[in-house]
């Protein structure tokens, strides 16, 4: 059953394209409301996928998702509309509009979505790039600002209609240590400040431990840990170990699957 604490509840998912291999197995998390959650893993296990099954974008092969404690894989195109405003996404490399400047990207849900005239928008606006400390570039152009700029007027974006639920997928991509750290605390000022709640998927581990309260591993489509920031830090388990650690070897081969070495550049079977 839902419970008005959590956000957001997966249940038993599966999911896969067509006839190939499943990308998630056996899914089971849930997003409590006011935190930030991340989940981290090697690029391609399924961690976007998962955005995207919140979002409605994919449904699910098999199990249950759950937001708002609505049933996501079972609305209409009408329902997830009206649930898609309660939500919003940041993503990977901004998907900023390039022939708009600044403030008309952030401005342009408020004038899609709502009947604020434009005083009230401009002062909004403004509002939302001091947040994110860009007020002073609200004229500038997309190819006019920085990577961790353009980031920040996309987190403002982001934010322009005060969503419940924010997700973020892969915030960090990119972005040199000062605007990585910058983009690392206003994920977590915001979401306090806004009341929010905050899913980030991300391979960046040691900036996620500083801002989440709770951290799912994924790995081959399968949660194979979780727990908190302590618990993963102190965490022995080999697959977790070797990802908060950056080690070369371990769970996650250094070597793909080959033939024999020997084999391969001699022509010498092994005995």
């Amino acid at each position: 059953m839902v419970t008005a604490d959590n956000i957001v509840e997966i249940r038993d998912l599966s999911f896969g394209y067509e006839e190939a291999r499943e990308v998630l197995s056996g899914i089971n998390l849930v997003i409590p409301r006011g935190k930030v959650v991340a989940i981290m893993g090697q690029s391609g296990c399924g961690k976007t996928t998962l955005l995207r099954m919140i979002a409605g974008a994919l449904r699910p092969s098999k199990g249950e998702v759950l937001a708002f404690g609505q049933r996501v894989d079972r609305m209409s195109q009408d329902e997830l509309y009206a649930l898609r405003r309660r939500m919003s996404m940041l993503f990977q490399f901004g998907a900023l509009f390039t022939d708009m400047s600044t403030f008309d990207n952030v401005a342009f849900q408020m004038r899609e979505h709502t009947g604020l005239d434009e005083p009230l928008i401009r002062d909004l606006v403004l509002m939302k790039l001091h947040a994110v400390g860009l007020r002073g570039a609200a004229q500038l152009m997309p190819s006019e600002l920085s990577g961790g700029m353009a980031r920040r007027v996309a987190l403002a974006r982001a934010i322009a209609l005060d969503p419940e639920l924010m997700m973020y997928d892969e915030p960090f991509a990119g972005l040199d240590p000062i605007s990585l750290g910058v983009i690392g605390q206003l994920v977590r000022r915001l979401n306090d400040a806004l009341g929010a709640t905050s899913i980030v998927v991300t391979h960046d581990v040691q900036e996620s431990l500083k801002i989440v309260d709770y951290i799912y591993f994924v790995a081959d489509g399968r949660i194979v840990a979780q727990g908190t920031a302590e618990e993963v830090r102190a965490s022995r388990a080999p697959y977790v170990h070797q990802f908060v650690w950056g080690e070369a070897d371990g769970p996650v081969p250094f070597q793909y699957p080959a033939a024999d070495y020997r084999e391969d550049l001699l022509g010498v079977r092994a005995s």
